[in-house]
């Protein structure tokens, strides 16, 4: 039988195991973590591909380079396949991709001795929401990833069934909710004393954490940028508003690097000239300039963990852009902020249930899975939504990884 390891390929994270006498083991993909940011740094001199915290610690450390993540993302569309400049060569996507599961592959290899022909990997109920094509889509190029990267074969696990695989059986009727970074996912299932767990229903949404973010950051911190702005007409009399496209895209993970082009640069300053609030325009010419549009992102993303704290006093620190510049984010913004995506999560979560006959108010264990799960946001609508059902949330960040690690050993058997 091949040496299968499981491979939890996230947005913003990524693990890997195997089972080892029935339980998980992960990976200590860098020193003390089994956890690896799925980020990458294409740095200039020497030209080299570096992947995780190193990663960030590149973008942090300003070195010359070039700062990629979210790119999950990009499976199923066509940018996957265009090629790009990065590292002194022309790469696709898809080799991006290939090159950071090939280094799991290796770490995973030189810690366990083993070569791993085969992987079990995790995969969204949903990558594209209700568009099948598009999914299937996203499943072949995530496979052609994985060949590319080394592996013979590769076979795939819904992410909240791999969570399940790993979860303490309790007798009664269960819902995973899977929040993570690009995508959110439901399984229902009924658990009993002696029979096996039952999945009754499987479904999600292309909406996670990194929607979040961008929310947060079209609403606090890019009217601080100009979006919104009033842009004098130079055709004619008059005035229009700042185009909000750049924007949008400057406040999403995986659009940022598209935006570093001379021909972006000279929108952004040609909108400063015209502006009514010219210097608000001068900062997104600094950022777009200056290529700290991740920094940028970076940013928002403290701020929202900051907000979900209990005292819920936190700010985007923003000095990066201009020396005491910041944005207040109470609990209360980022709530209606979010609240559509809150909405959204509910809808599936109820949806889910529906697709397996079951009701809201007879679920007995919530079972929380994802960094973007402990968002108290998140726990408040589906408390609300299945009030009788106990909360489980202490392996949030592992639990798909522990299911996949599981599960790999027999999943070519």
């Amino acid at each position: 039988m091949p040496h299968t390891l499981g491979i939890d390929f996230g947005t913003s994270n990524s693990a890997a195991g195997i089972s080892v006498n029935g339980h998980p083991w992960l990976v200590e993909l860098e020193p003390g973590e089994n956890t690896l940011p799925t980020a990458v740094f294409f740095e200039v001199n020497p030209n080299r591909m570096r992947i995780g915290r190193s990663a960030t610690r590149g973008l942090i450390n300003g070195d010359e380079g070039r700062f990629l993540r979210a790119l999950k993302s990009l499976l199923g569309t066509p940018l996957l396949h265009e090629q790009r400049r990065l590292g002194g060569e022309r790469l696709t996507f898809v080799t991006i991709i290939a090159r950071f599961l090939a280094e799991v592959k290796k770490r995973a290899e030189d810690q366990t001795r083993m070569d791993f022909t085969h992987a079990l990997s995790g995969r969204p109920v949903r990558f594209h929401s209700a568009d099948a094509a598009r999914n299937a889509k996203a499943e072949e190029d995530l496979r052609l990833c994985y060949q590319e990267a080394g592996f013979q074969d590769v076979t795939f696990m819904y992410e909240p069934e791999a969570a399940l695989r790993s979860a303490a059986p309790t007798p009664g009727l269960g819902l995973v909710v899977d929040i993570g970074g690009g995508t959110s996912d439901f399984t229902a299932f009924v658990q009993e004393d002696v029979a096996p767990t039952r999945i009754l229903a499987s479904h999600g949404v292309r909406l996670g954490g990194t929607d979040f973010d961008r929310q947060i950051s079209i609403d606090h911190v890019m009217p601080l940028l100009g979006r919104g702005s009033q842009i004098r007409n130079s055709m004619g009399g008059g005035s229009l508003t700042a185009p909000s496209r750049l924007f949008n895209d400057l406040a999403t993970w995986q659009m940022i690097p598209f935006l570093y082009t001379r021909e972006t640069l000279r929108m952004a300053e040609d909108l400063q000239r015209n502006a009514q609030e010219p210097d608000k325009l001068a900062r997104l010419v600094s950022v777009i300039e200056e290529e700290v549009g991740h920094d940028l992102a970076f940013a928002v993303e403290a701020g929202k963990i900051a907000a979900n704290t209990p005292d819920g006093s936190a700010k985007i620190d923003l000095r990066l852009v201009e020396r005491g510049l910041s944005s207040p984010l109470e609990t209360a913004e980022m709530d209606q902020s979010l609240s559509d995506a809150m909405t959204t999560i509910r809808t599936a979560a109820q949806e889910t249930l529906t697709m397996a006959g079951a009701k809201a108010e007879d679920v007995t264990r919530l079972v929380m899975v994802g960094g973007s799960s402990l968002l108290n946001a998140v726990e408040a609508e589906l408390r609300d939504l299945c009030p009788g059902a106990a909360i489980e949330n202490e392996r949030a960040m592992t639990a798909v990884a522990d299911g996949l690690a599981l599960a790999a050993a027999d999943a070519f058997a």
